[in-house]
């Protein structure tokens, strides 16, 4: 049953981080009056994807225990990184790649414990 927790975790993980990045394109070049936070797209997605990450991870809640489901979120900055990456153009540097190292060994110190 944990293996339905992490799913979830994991879903609701790349879905948070897809909303960051909607949150990031959305506010380049935006005018933050309300009509344009309303005409804009990008930035209403990012709000919602953000906001329905939630969901996911309450449900995953059912299937495990905190302290092993909660490092799982850690995995969002590792998304995050890949999305920016791959859709900001972002570049990476070694300190980052070490970061993500990190984060992934932690992740799986936790998870398999």
């Amino acid at each position: 049953m944990i293996a339905v927790g992490i799913a979830l975790t994991l879903f609701a993980t790349l879905l948070g981080s897809t909303g960051a990045l909607m949150l990031k394109m959305g506010s380049t070049g935006t005018r933050f009056t309300l009509k344009g936070i309303v005409r804009n797209y990008k930035l209403l997605l990012g709000f919602i994807l953000y906001g329905l990450s939630t969901i996911p991870f309450l449900i995953a809640l059912k299937f495990g225990p905190l302290s092993v489901l909660y490092p799982f979120v850690s995995l969002s900055y590792i998304w995050t990184i890949l999305l920016s990456m791959r859709y900001l153009k972002e570049r990476m540097n070694a300190w980052k790649w070490m970061g993500i190292t990190l984060v992934l060994t932690g992740v799986t110190l936790i998870g398999t414990a």
